[in-house]
């Protein structure tokens, strides 16, 4: 039976909001400890790279197979054998004594991370009957995560003070604990009619992950050799290869991992060319002003971190106007404007950011405004326009297409600015030459990306005018 209200499934609720903190706090808090790790590990640039690297490719590449797991086996299930399997990781930490343990150990917190994300929101989605509530429940969650990724730097100074570093991800044991007892308490086991028990289609589970993994090593390879390197390029064809047979493989497959024509549905489709959109600019802009304020105007780390702040301030608390916003535009316009909103901050950027930092501010201010309502309302529209019983799939697809856009959108820039800078970009004291490069490089940069979100949007804009009405499970559980 679908709760009527949040209070009425608050405590599943926490439990699923001890998932996405999980997801936002680990690599934040890490970040901070990078330096002091590499000197106790005697850990070289590659291996402090991989750390939270090995992470991100492993999550990023297993989410689309767990999704598609989850929806034939239990999500419930799969979400609490993920959550013990991040305890059992998390207090392995207590015991690594070398770089390569740590980096396996981040690999299997990367496993449970794609055991337990999707999940959570389609959880969450599924505790509901109400738009509304789906809506309000997942805007819950997410802001718990987004005040994660907030205080995570800060929290990680603090605990690195009087702490090591261990404790930094001996902590996620207890978020693991909490979010178990609130999932196994407050959330009723999979109801057999909502899942479906299809074969696994485990060459197109293989050829999906594959294509993710090179998908998100591509970039960094980009922005750590440059552009005129083979291996960017070599793991670009193979992502590319990896798809096409990826796709002719989930053409022809009589239960495939991921049904072709169910992403295609209007919903679906412009649900994840929105938060595309959106993982494209984010992940480009954060880079491009980041370098900005410390490479181009000299600030140092902790202004920079205060110059980010107006980001920050509107990720988190713009979680009370989400709902108000949505009820009063609907759910499909609340996508488009914010999407809009995350573009035209980009655009701002381009346009304006190097004349000072209060058009830095408004393009921060905007982009996150946008992001902060489209990857609620994205994430439901994707999911409410598939079958009950395809829906921790969906929910993956909307991680999978925001991990992948990202890494994209810091490829293009820092290709850029490697073809386009001269020297070593993090040498102190430039040349005007050099200013006047990265200057360039950086609108340029901004007018890509603007015009790849903006064609994103535009797309979207067009699938959503053809929505039809949500349909029901398109298959039947075997008996």
């Amino acid at each position: 039976m679908s709760a009527t209200s949040l209070r009425a499934a608050w405590v599943a609720l926490a439990g699923l909001s001890a998932v996405f903190l999980f997801e936002m706090l680990d690599n934040s808090i890490l970040n901070v400890a990078l330096p002091t790790i590499g000197r106790d590990l005697h850990a070289s640039t590659v291996a402090l790279q991989w750390v939270t690297g090995a992470y991100a490719v492993v999550f990023g590449g297993l989410m689309l197979a767990f999704g598609a797991v989850a929806d034939r086996f239990g999500r419930r299930r799969v979400m609490l054998i993920g959550l013990f399997l991040l305890g059992l990781a998390s207090l392995t930490t207590a015991f690594v004594t070398t770089a390569e343990q740590l980096i396996a150990v981040r690999a299997v917190m990367g496993v449970a991370a794609a055991m337990t994300t999707p999940g959570s929101m389609a959880l969450a989605f599924r505790l509901f009957e109400d738009d509304t509530l789906r809506v309000r429940a997942t805007t819950l969650i997410s802001t718990v995560g987004l005040i994660g990724l907030a205080i995570g730097p800060t929290t990680g100074g603090f605990v690195l003070a009087i702490a090591p570093w261990q404790v930094l991800l001996l902590v996620n044991a207890p978020i693991a604990v909490l979010a178990m007892i609130g999932i196994r308490a407050g959330i009723a086991a999979d109801d057999p009619a909502d899942l479906h028990r299809d074969p696994v289609d485990v060459s197109g589970a293989l050829l999906g992950t594959v294509t993710i993994v090179f998908a998100l090593i591509a970039p960094t390879l980009f922005v750590n050799q440059g552009a005129g390197a083979w291996a960017p390029w070599a793991a670009t064809v193979a992502a590319i290869l990896a798809a096409i047979f990826f796709v002719r493989r989930e053409r022809s497959a009589r239960y495939p991992l991921l049904d072709l024509k169910l992403v295609a549905r209007p919903l679906v489709a412009s649900g994840l060319a929105y938060k595309a959109a959106a993982g494209l600019a984010t992940a480009g802009l954060g880079y491009l002003v980041t370098l900005q304020l410390q490479l181009d105007w000299g600030w140092s780390p902790v202004r920079a971190a205060l110059g980010l702040l107006p980001q920050v301030i509107v990720l988190v608390a713009g979680g009370a106007f989400v709902n108000p916003f949505v009820q009063r535009v609907g759910l499909e316009r609340a996508a488009l404007i914010s999407a809009v909103s995350v573009v035209a901050g980009l655009a701002v950027y381009g346009a304006l950011g190097r004349l000072g930092y209060v058009w830095v501010a408004v393009a921060l201010a905007l982009v996150a405004a946008g992001l902060r309502v489209v990857g609620v309302v994205a994430a439901v529209n994707v999911i409410r326009g598939l079958p009950k019983n395809r829906t921790t799939i969906g929910a993956a697809l909307v991680d999978t297409a925001t991990e992948v856009t990202s890494g994209a959108g810091i490829a293009v820039t820092g290709t850029i600015l490697a073809a386009m800078f001269t020297g070593t970009i993090a040498a102190p004291n430039w040349t005007s030459h050099q200013t006047a490069q990265f200057h360039g490089a950086v609108t340029l940069a901004a007018v890509i990306l603007t015009g790849a979100a903006a064609a994103l949007v535009s797309w979207a804009i067009v699938r959503s005018r053809t929505a039809e009405p949500v349909l029901e499970p398109v298959l039947e559980p075997a008996t």
